[in-house]
């Protein structure tokens, strides 16, 4: 069940007012809800949607995604790409990987999607690229350092973009250790002189950052 942090009318008046994702991707949304365990970790419409009109604006050549699950947010990114862009998708689910590569095929987008196995700390430390544009939406334990280490590797103007930023409101009034990382990763953000943000709260918030220096 979805549990909603502004009022449920709200929240459905703003996804009805969005424009809808591809017919590819209203099927992923079905397919994963029907065959994939959490289903609810799929980005949705207005997540999904914010992710295609940043990508569109910034038009990165190559981008990132750490935590891919079915690969909706990853074709969302995908689909505002120009042409020749490259997307690295980290994600240790093998299934969740066979799942999204069935329609990273069936998609025009789908040949800007690369996706390599492993734990993502890991994979990033082996990558020799400048990057454009990130998500980030894996394990919320390692947000500080994901974001500690793609800023690095991330040029002037690029951006970084943080998924699940309210932890469904507990951010509010940490209780355990997630909490607490999310926390300190949010004021690190809002603190850091080499970039800018904006804290948006879209279904579980998203922070977007703009690197500056």
């Amino acid at each position: 069940m979805t549990q909603y942090l502004v009022d449920e009318t709200i929240e459905d008046y703003a996804f009805i007012h969005t424009g809808e994702e591809p017919p590819l991707l209203q099927e992923l949304i079905d397919k994963t809800n029907e065959n994939m365990g959490w289903p609810q970790k799929l980005s949705g419409r207005l997540v999904g949607r914010t992710l295609k009109l940043l990508s569109a604006i910034h038009q990165p050549k190559v981008a990132l995604e750490i935590g891919m699950f079915t690969g909706y947010s990853a074709l969302s990114i995908a689909e505002g790409m120009p042409e020749d862009g490259r997307l690295i998708c980290c994600e240790t689910n093998p299934r969740a990987i066979e799942f999204a590569q069935t329609f990273y095929d069936r998609s025009e987008h789908g040949h800007k999607i690369e996706v390599i196995f492993g734990r993502a700390l890991e994979t990033i430390e082996n990558l020799d690229l400048e990057l454009d544009f990130t998500f980030i939406d894996a394990d919320k334990r390692n947000y500080l350092n994901y974001y500690n280490r793609v800023k690095e590797m991330t040029r002037p103007g690029g951006l970084i973009i943080l998924d699940n930023v309210l932890w469904s409101g507990k951010v509010v009034q940490p209780e355990s250790e997630i909490d607490d990382i999310l926390v300190e990763t949010n004021r690190v953000i809002a603190q850091d002189p080499d970039v800018e943000n904006v804290f948006l709260t879209v279904r579980d918030g998203l922070n977007v950052v703009r690197k500056i220096r």
